[in-house]
């Protein structure tokens, strides 16, 4: 048996061009990256559920679900990653390092490259330990539905403590992704004991509707959609995902994915990090140089968002 991962080299919302430089805030976000409860955490943990799972295909509909979020919940990690870069682009602007040694997770410059780490918001590096897997499945469901309530309990106390725009819409989309898997595992323990989990919504009590940065994707359905992340398998989530959508009463539904997402920025090189290098203009006529003898196309064939607005148009690399 194979096991893959289709990689697409795009992120799951559009995220505003780097501008000014946060790291006080991208501290913060990297809670949602490899805290407790942060993306490494739901991905890690249904990760290891869909791996361990036993007699699925007695219990095909739940092993399709919890297999399904773990693959989105990789994608949320890509997510903050770009994030937190994004906020810490510009932060030694002037080729130094100095100005940072005054902050809290230098290990940011030090160790990553002005870059996201599997840490929290303390710098504390994420663990296995955080990993749940008891291979019982009622067990499991109920602790995925607690996981995602308090990922968005974390969420909104992010929103609120970072203005940063790419914060903000993170944590946005994040609202209402999280909610859906939120849901998902509500909806699964309904059916399999008949409880009645509904009135536990929202949860924590914060309509998602009163979040400025959640109505684009509310407008959009996306909040009543499960996305099927494989061209042919997982074919039975319909028989978990269904029935009114606990808030807003509309019907849930089952989407062939992965959704469109968007290009995620090509963020500049920080040199004082030596972020791709000291010297990132040699290492860019290497790759022309191997492009060109490789018979492939002068110029990068990748896509990017860059639009020449931003921190990216501004950062000397």
């Amino acid at each position: 048996m194979t096991h893959m991962i289709l990689r697409i080299e795009r992120i799951g919302t559009e995220l505003p061009p780097p501008s000014d430089p946060d790291p006080a805030g991208a501290a913060a976000v990297q809670e949602l990256m490899g805290g407790r409860y942060g993306e490494m955490s739901t991905f890690m943990n249904y990760t290891f559920q869909s791996f361990n799972f036993r007699g699925r295909q007695g219990a095909r509909p739940f092993y399709d679900l919890v297999a399904n979020i773990a693959t989105e919940e990789f994608g949320h990690i890509e997510l903050v990653a770009a994030t937190i870069n994004g906020m810490l682009t510009g932060t030694a602007e002037d080729g130094s390092l100095s100005a940072m040694k005054g902050e809290d997770l230098k290990q940011r410059w030090i160790h990553g490259g002005a870059g996201a780490l599997p840490q929290d918001a303390h710098g504390r590096a994420w663990t296995g330990d955080n990993v749940f897997a008891s291979g019982d499945l009622v067990e499991d469901l109920t602790h995925n539905y607690f996981l995602e309530t308090h990922a968005r309990n974390n969420k909104l106390k992010v929103y609120e403590m970072v203005e940063h725009p790419a914060a903000r819409a993170l944590t946005g989309y994040l609202l209402v992704r999280g909610g859906v898997h939120q849901v998902a595992y509500a909806r699964a323990l309904e059916h399999l004991t008949g409880a009645n989990m509904s009135k536990l919504f929202p949860s924590p009590r914060i309509p998602t509707d009163r979040i400025p940065e959640c109505r684009p994707h509310l407008d959009a359905g996306s909040h009543k959609i499960l996305y099927r992340f494989s061209p042919s398998d997982y074919q039975e989530l319909a028989a978990v995902w269904n029935g009114p959508h606990p808030e807003t009463g509309e019907e849930l539904v089952v989407e062939q994915g992965p959704p469109e997402g968007a290009l995620p920025h090509d963020m500049p090189p920080q040199t004082a990090t030596f972020a791709p290098d000291y010297a990132p203009e040699e290492i860019a006529e290497i790759s022309r140089k191997l492009r060109v003898a490789a018979g492939l196309p002068e110029e990068p064939t990748g896509e990017v968002a860059n639009d020449g607005g931003g921190m990216v148009e501004k950062v000397t690399p």
